[in-house]
């Protein structure tokens, strides 16, 4: 981690308090890498498990807000770059091969059809394909915002309607305001309940 590049990382802060965006990125990613996207977890087991209090560097226990706020606000505009650029420097090294590429629905740039969307009625051949999209973009929202959506395998309307809740409630939690006209950037959350916002549209059109 000391090695990465995280330039863009750091632009998205106005300033920087007691947490530095490299440690609170340290310890997403191994929780991560452990299969809990949990934020209340991360700060559970910075208080507990000893391989997160080292990754603490000594420095105080932060609070789930803070995880939530660090994924949603400043780590979701380059969370397809950073992980990208791990397994790049994890190839270097030579702890992966590069031979066999496992496509299991984790990765948030491939969310690879981890999803099958159910519907009660037929569909034509472009509502199949927005299904996809939808069933896709509820992935990868659990990966950037660590909310389980789905329990097994099938996706559901009420799984829509339950991510379309849990953004704006994240939202409201964050305080964000969203932004609008040209040369305004757009946070991921925005960006994410715009798409969805988008797909609900033309599912009902």
């Amino acid at each position: 981690m000391e090695v990465m590049d995280l330039t863009d990382l750091y632009p998205t802060y106005k300033r920087i308090n007691t947490f530095s965006p490299r440690t609170l990125l340290k310890i997403v990613l191994y929780s991560y890498m452990n299969g809990d996207y949990s934020s209340r977890s991360m700060e559970l087991n910075c208080k507990r498990d000893i391989n997160f209090m080292y990754l603490l560097e000594g420095k105080p226990v932060c609070d789930h807000a803070t995880f939530a706020r660090f994924r949603s606000i400043h780590f979701a505009p380059c969370a397809k770059r950073i992980p990208a650029e791990m397994s790049h420097l994890l190839y270097d090294l030579g702890e992966i091969s590069g031979e066999t590429v496992f496509i299991d629905g984790t990765k948030i740039e491939a969310c690879a059809n981890k999803y099958t969307f159910v519907w009660k009625k037929a569909v034509t051949r472009n509502q199949g394909k927005l299904l996809i999209k939808i069933a896709d973009l509820i992935a990868e929202c659990e990966q950037l915002y660590g909310n389980r959506i789905v329990h097994g395998d099938t996706v559901k309307m009420k799984h829509v309607k339950r991510l379309r809740k849990k953004l704006y409630a994240l939202k409201q939690e964050e305080n964000i305001a969203f932004v609008h006209g040209i040369g305004k950037r757009k946070s991921a959350l925005q960006k994410s309940i715009e798409t969805l916002e988008g797909y609900l549209k033309r599912l009902k059109g």
